[in-house]
């Protein structure tokens, strides 16, 4: 028991936050190595892989080396990609096709798959608990541990019963301490956790400012007449303008489903955007649109995509603890791509670990070696290649920045003796909603298009109503005297879950939170213009239940 409450304690060789590629894949490789360590992923969904979502077009090199026999074990990784289609939509009926001699090199997709991520979480979570990895779903790391000399000694999870007024309900439980030697965090974009260590230890001092995007998602079940299983289709241009980066998606997976969606950068200028909006009406372009018609919608997410790159990676180990996979920017902006990067980063924790602990090293201490390991690896070369697509689209638009990224990796492989940097942060880049032009979106037709409620309905999202909300305000005043006379609260529209509303109440305009709706995207963290909004983790088992997302 804990002497300062009544947590329980358990104490592991290491702990690792989140269960997905990256935090599995390093479980799966310590055991590898040595199958006597005690190792425990925790993980804040339901169960494995109910918060994990991406496209998803699967590069398996990492998998590869972690376990080469993959296909033999039964891996949920079989529709290869058999073509890739890229369009420039020029207006909402518009479009003019791309040929592929024109794309920069890491955007095809010979040799990959088109996976549910998800599914993929899930078979790596079974092959970790078949070596002996302790999985606790359900648990939600909401404390990092520290011992007398600052160093991470592991997490706690959150309390469980406790009440919208703060006091414990009859079904109280106490959160548990989970102690270890090393702490490995693999929470993925924008991880409470990981942003606490980060700051604690000036991670990000050496670093550009991270950036990031949010990737809205739908399943579709469609005409079988109408599928093509192994096609990859990829836009750009409209519904965005040229100052907005971002792009569609729509990938075929087998059974008839597609995958599609739409990615905007937060970096975006206008206060107006409506980001669940945005790709609602991106569906209804002939390209897309043909396909859905006679379909049925069958799940719904969004995710925000950490897209920084190269420039923005912190420092990724500090006494006691390391970051690895998009947790810590991993994501390869021009590959469109990070499934690989994170396992193989999980991969060299691991090693670096294991190496440590053989080594007679008592634990919490610093692993510089995962760093130089980290930069001797494919991981490293490939980002290095890819870094300047991001600040090339920031600086020169959509159109020129497509342009530029064609003559640096097709021409000069990535080998441009420059580096482009981008340090505006996402959330100093709207302009004031006086000086921006409203944007008039239709309304949901109930065929291709719908409404932000029935969209959350479909990912499954739930949490405990009575219990604190994990969505706080640091300054209640800041979105109606602030954000809203400048930006129009652009709360309202950023969310793609309609969590954020100004109601009124008395004839005053009010912010009202429905935290129910969060569907744990991380966008309100990074958008709003004065950093404004806390995102703490709710109970355990909270938030969406993504199937085979």
């Amino acid at each position: 028991m804990s002497e300062s409450n009544d947590r329980e304690s358990m104490e592991f060789d290491v702990v690792i936050v989140g269960g997905g590629p990256a935090g599995l894949a390093a479980a799966c490789r310590l055991l590898q190595l040595d199958e006597s360590l005690s190792v425990v992923v925790v993980e804040k969904g339901s169960e494995i892989g109910a918060h994990i979502l991406s496209g998803n077009v699967f590069e398996p090199t990492g998998l590869d080396e972690l376990f080469p026999d993959w296909k033999e074990k039964g891996a949920p990784v079989k529709t290869a990609v058999t073509s890739d289609l890229v369009h420039y939509l020029t207006s909402d009926n518009g479009a003019v096709r791309v040929p592929g001699l024109f794309l920069p090199r890491p955007m095809h997709n010979d040799g990959n798959y088109i996976i549910s991520l998800g599914q993929l979480c899930q078979w790596l979570g079974e092959q970790a608990e078949g070596m002996g990895v302790n999985v606790f779903p359900g648990f939600a790391a909401s404390e990092v541990l520290y011992d007398g000399e600052g160093r991470v000694i592991g997490v706690a999870t959150s309390d469980m019963g406790i009440g919208k007024d703060g006091q414990k309900k009859g079904s109280y439980q106490a959160g548990y301490e989970l102690t270890g030697k090393y702490t490995i965090f693999a929470e993925g974009v924008r991880g409470s956790l990981s942003e606490q260590v980060m700051e604690r230890f000036n991670l990000r001092e050496n670093s550009d400012p991270p950036h990031y995007g949010i990737g809205i998602k739908e399943v579709w079940e469609i005409d079988p007449a109408k599928h093509q299983e192994g096609l990859v289709v990829h836009t750009t241009g409209w519904p965005l303008d040229n100052r907005t980066e971002g792009g569609g998606f729509l990938y075929h997976a087998a059974n008839n489903k597609v995958y599609l969606g739409l990615i905007i950068a937060l970096n975006y200028k206008n206060p107006h955007l409506s980001t669940f909006d945005e790709f609602q009406r991106w569906k209804l372009h002939p390209k897309i649109r043909t396909y859905l018609e006679g379909g049925t919608r069958v799940a719904y997410g969004a995710r925000a995509v950490n897209k920084g790159g190269f420039q923005s990676l912190p420092k990724l180990a500090f006494p006691g603890g390391m970051l690895v996979g998009c947790g810590a920017g991993f994501l390869n902006g021009v590959k469109i791509k990070g499934a690989h990067t994170a396992i193989k980063t999980g991969m060299l924790a691991a090693e670096s670990i294991h190496k440590a602990l053989s080594s007679g090293d008592a634990g919490q201490s610093e692993l510089a070696d995962f760093e130089v390991s980290v930069q001797n690896s494919w991981v490293h070369k490939e980002l290095h290649k890819g870094r300047n697509f991001g600040p090339g689209l920031h600086k020169l638009g959509v159109f020129w920045g497509a342009a530029f990224a064609f003559v640096d990796q097709n021409i000069f492989f990535g080998k441009l003796p420059f580096t482009l940097r981008n340090k505006d942060p996402d959330h100093e880049s709207l302009d004031k909603s006086a000086d921006a032009k409203p944007i008039d979106y239709p309304k949901p037709d109930g065929v291709i298009t719908f409404d932000k409620l029935s969209s959350v309905f479909l990912s499954s999202t739930n949490h405990e109503e009575d219990q604190p909300s994990h969505l706080k305000l640091k300054d209640a005043s800041i979105p109606i005297a602030f954000n809203l006379p400048n930006f129009d609260e652009p709360a309202q529209r950023y969310c793609p879950a309609g969590v954020y509303e100004i109601v009124e109440e008395g004839g005053e305009k009010k912010f009202q939170i429905n935290a129910q709706n969060c569907v744990h995207c991380k966008t309100c963290d990074i958008k709003d213009p004065r950093q404004n909004i806390i995102w703490d983790v709710p109970e355990g088992g909270g938030g969406p239940n993504y199937a085979n997302m």
